[in-house]
């Protein structure tokens, strides 16, 4: 079967834009201006994107991004965005050589299509009790359907009846689980190991598992998960437009079938079609079939695709 702080905009702009175009810009260029990392470990991988859009019939030009402190490295992702486009600013939160409250103004100069001047901020508390190794839980490229897991260490020193209570994500394909290793002389580490289920959805995800402790005065730490699945199999073309079909009548259809690794064919099924074709029995990674397409709930001719 085939299954598939506070921001602050300063802008100067030409004389013919007043102070309310430029705040409505503005606005509209920078939908999010302030983001708040929340407590996190030493070494996390830690990062956020502000997006910006461009409303104007000229390409916009962001020329440099500073920072007011080394806690954040920004990093301009789309130098040019074109008329009605969006780009990004990443924002990473230094975790691996800061320490406590940290925060940094992000000043944003753009030169085109007239000069300007945004201030983005970012804020958050790197935690020097505990650290994870490595900072991300990172797939890269998962297959679809097979189940696939990636583990962290968390290391922590202080308390001695310091523990992980929980691990928790809001995906329900991301089931994150941990164990402890080691505890003794005021040190304690953990194994947190993350899987992606089988029923993961085909795409790119970036999420958060969050790690729960029983310190109550900062009990949640995020740990960022990401990674990429792709489809097993795919088949060329996605759509099939049959045309105008009568009970009874048959249309044969090329597929083209592409898989990461060798398979056969047993069966094509689609609702509402009888599908006859020959099963394939050899190992392949690419599959050419002619499969014979006829309809099965017609009353009367009528146009029907699959």
């Amino acid at each position: 079967m085939i299954t598939r702080a506070l921001a602050l905009c300063v802008l100067t702009l030409p004389l013919s834009l007043g102070s309310s175009s430029a705040a409505d810009w503005s606005a509209a260029a920078f939908p999010i201006k302030t983001h708040n990392f929340g407590t996190v470990a030493v070494a996390a991988k830690t990062e956020f994107r502000f997006t910006v859009h461009n409303h104007f019939s000229t390409p916009m030009h962001i020329r440099t991004v500073r920072a007011s402190c080394g806690c954040t490295t920004p990093i301009v992702e789309t130098p040019t965005i074109n008329p009605q486009g969006t780009g990004t600013i990443l924002a990473r939160f230094n975790t691996d050589t800061f320490r406590g409250q940290r925060g940094a103004t992000l000043t944003v100069v753009i030169d085109q299509p007239f000069y300007s001047e945004v201030r983005l901020r970012v804020d958050g508390y790197i935690r020097s009790d505990m650290v994870f190794h490595p900072g991300a839980v990172e797939f890269g490229t998962v297959d679809q359907g097979e189940p696939v897991a990636q583990s962290t260490k968390v290391y922590y020193a202080g308390r001695s009846d310091w523990r992980i209570e929980s691990a928790k994500c809001n995906k329900p394909w991301l089931i994150p689980t941990i164990s402890e290793v080691s505890r003794g002389g005021g040190q304690v580490s953990y194994d947190v190991k993350v899987d992606v289920a089988a029923d993961a959805p085909v795409g790119f995800f970036q999420d958060e598992v969050v790690i729960v402790t029983n310190d109550h005065s900062m009990p949640r730490v995020p740990l960022r998960v990401s990674g990429q699945v792709e489809s097993a199999l795919t088949v060329s073309p996605r759509a099939i437009a049959l045309g105008s079909l009568k009970p009874g009548e048959t249309v044969t259809q090329k597929l083209i079938l592409i898989g990461r690794k060798p398979f056969t064919v047993a069966s094509i099924e689609a609702e509402g079609w009888n599908i006859a074709f020959t099963p394939t029995n050899e190992l392949k990674k690419t599959h050419i079939l002619f499969p014979e397409f006829t309809p099965t709930d017609l009353e009367s001719g009528y146009k029907k695709s699959t």
